[in-house]
């Protein structure tokens, strides 16, 4: 029997897919995201009351600076999350994955808890078991790689223990 999330996320997730949400989705969500993580310590946010959400903290691939980006994960198992770099099916591939591909070693914010991870592309052969995982979770999703006319970079965030960064 499906769970209430579930069919919560069958009846939502079309709707992420229309030309308004995604021309409003990139503009509201991510400062609405920033005003309730700020208000509330970084403990929640507003995408995890449907899905899995976590923030990445990256270092920028050309500016050195710490970056942010709240961000839908899939679980992997052993710790590791799944991210994809959709963008609201742009046919840019979003700026957090090219920071990763040049600093790999990053950290995520889950429910408030910091923690460090190393970030690996998921090859081509991996692609199709991580996009049935993602599509398991919020059914459709892929359809954001259709329509970007792209191929979505996939990452694994595998967390790391002891790993220090100076920049963090």
């Amino acid at each position: 029997m499906p769970t209430v999330l579930h069919v919560v996320r069958s009846v939502v997730s079309p709707l992420t897919r229309t030309r308004l949400f995604r021309w409003a989705g990139p503009r509201v969500l991510p400062p609405v995201e920033r005003l309730i993580s700020r208000v509330s310590g970084g403990r929640v946010q507003v995408s995890a009351l449907l899905v899995p959400s976590l923030v990445l903290h990256t270092t920028g691939a050309r500016s050195g600076e710490p970056r942010e980006s709240a961000l839908m994960y899939t679980p992997d198992g052993r710790g590791r999350a799944i991210v994809a770099g959709t963008s609201f099916a742009r046919d840019r591939h979003p700026g957090w994955t090219y920071n990763l591909l040049a600093h790999p070693d990053a950290a995520i914010t889950v429910r408030g808890r910091r923690m460090p991870v190393h970030a690996s592309l998921i090859p081509d052969d991996d692609r199709e078991a991580a996009w049935a995982r993602i599509e398991a979770q919020w059914p459709g999703y892929r359809a954001y790689e259709r329509d970007s006319g792209r191929v979505v970079r996939l990452f694994r965030l595998q967390p790391v223990e002891g790993l220090h960064r100076a920049s963090m």
